[in-house]
């Protein structure tokens, strides 16, 4: 089976894919946009082949790439970067090179979070009230209907990148102000804003869309709040997950067909235990959350991936062994524990801690603990020890 990873250096720790990949009997072809030599040992041991472009970006270079490898290799049977940010470059080779997965006609319903409200809704699940807005005459017959405070987003968009909370009328027009003279013409979504918990439905399906892996986060603060108010952030597994949510989550897996992927369904659960849909995305969480799947179940998701792959269906056998929490701290801010009393406090309960890669600071921080125990008040009290500022 050829497998064809898109930036497999990038993020720093899913080169365990393609090294899974390579255990699992594929032979796994990458396309990045680093020299070879550059790359981390383990992941230049598990490529078959490698073919450099000068940037990612390009189109007509990554077909260039795909060509080289099916004369070399034969027919792609898999291409994937398993992040969002190649969705639309990997439907479109997928298309072209007729290989398995998201093609061109499906990305509009993963990418669009109009799209995304429009399937929610299909699936008999509650949504932000909200709409397209391309000026602001749109956005004020909109708040005709919802008060402010609203959130803006870009409706096609990567995360929490460019989204706003507009308490006033005069935030308002100085955001339309800024898009057009910045040049800014994309289309945004304007929603009512919810107050609420944000809990994920996080998983793996296999190639028939069974369900084989699931679980949930319950997060700390959104990653709009964490970016535009410099805020700590921090999450954490649970070990049981509320009915409501298994059932909004799996409707929405129906809903999208979701084939031999992972996926990361976000919710708001209201005060009065509603959870209200937020978005899709077709892609494992971002971060260390690949990491905390592992921690807090004892497994490796890694390999089962990679096998479910080339093997087909695979059950897996797990049980929800701990909670395990992201706790993310920042340069910029003066902590009451040292990295130092952390390790000799927790340590022994902290598998994984490592910097943070530049591009993902502002999201998650400088510096990320994982810190596993099977008592969430244990998670709590801990994640407000780590993130204590001095004189606090």
């Amino acid at each position: 089976m050829n497998v064809l990873f898109l930036s497999p250096h990038f993020p720093p720790n899913y080169y365990q894919f393609v090294v899974a990949l390579k255990k699992a009997g594929a032979n796994v072809l990458g396309i990045a946009d680093r020299p070879y030599d550059d790359l981390p040992l383990e992941l230049r041991e598990a490529l078959n082949d490698y073919y450099q472009v000068p940037t990612l970006e390009d189109y007509d270079q990554l077909v260039r790439a795909c060509g080289y490898f099916t004369h070399r290799h034969g027919k792609i049977d898999r291409l994937d970067s398993l992040t969002e940010y190649w969705l639309e470059k990997e439907a479109k080779l997928r298309t072209d090179f007729n290989v398995w997965g998201i093609q061109n006609e499906g990305i509009d319903k993963v990418k669009s979070k109009s799209r995304m409200k429009e399937m929610f809704l299909q699936a008999g699940i509650d949504v932000p009230r909200g709409r397209v807005v391309r000026n602001i005459e749109e956005a004020r017959a909109f708040l005709k209907i919802v008060n402010f405070p609203v959130v803006l987003k870009p409706n096609s968009g990567v995360g929490a990148a460019n989204t706003y909370k507009i308490h006033t009328r005069q935030e308002l027009e100085r955001f339309f102000q800024d898009k057009e003279s910045s040049g800014n013409f994309g289309d945004y979504i304007m929603e009512e804003f919810i107050t609420g918990t944000i809990y994920s439905f996080d998983g793996l399906t296999d190639r028939e869309g069974q369900l084989v892996f699931y679980t949930s986060h319950r997060y700390g603060q959104g990653v709009m709040e964490v970016v535009n108010e410099d805020l700590h952030v921090y999450y954490y597994s649970l070990r049981e997950i509320p009915d409501k949510l298994v059932a909004a989550g799996k409707k929405v897996l129906e809903a999208y067909q979701v084939r031999e992927r992972f996926f990361h369904f976000e919710f708001f659960r209201t005060a009065d235990d509603r959870f209200i849909a937020l978005e899709v995305n077709m892609r494992p969480p971002g971060g260390l959350t690949m990491d905390m799947f592992n921690y807090a179940h004892d497994i490796d998701l890694y390999q089962h991936w990679a096998r479910l792959i080339v093997e087909g269906t695979l059950p897996l056998h797990y049980t929800r062994k701990y909670h395990c929490a992201y706790i993310g701290r920042k340069n910029n801010k003066s902590y009451a524990l040292t990295h130092e009393e952390i390790l000799r406090e927790y340590g022994h309960k902290i598998p994984y801690h490592c910097d943070i890669n530049p591009a993902f600071t502002r999201a998650i921080g400088d510096y990320g603990y994982l810190f596993r125990s099977p008592h969430l008040e244990e998670i709590k009290e801990t994640i407000d020890h780590i993130l204590a500022l001095k004189n606090q």
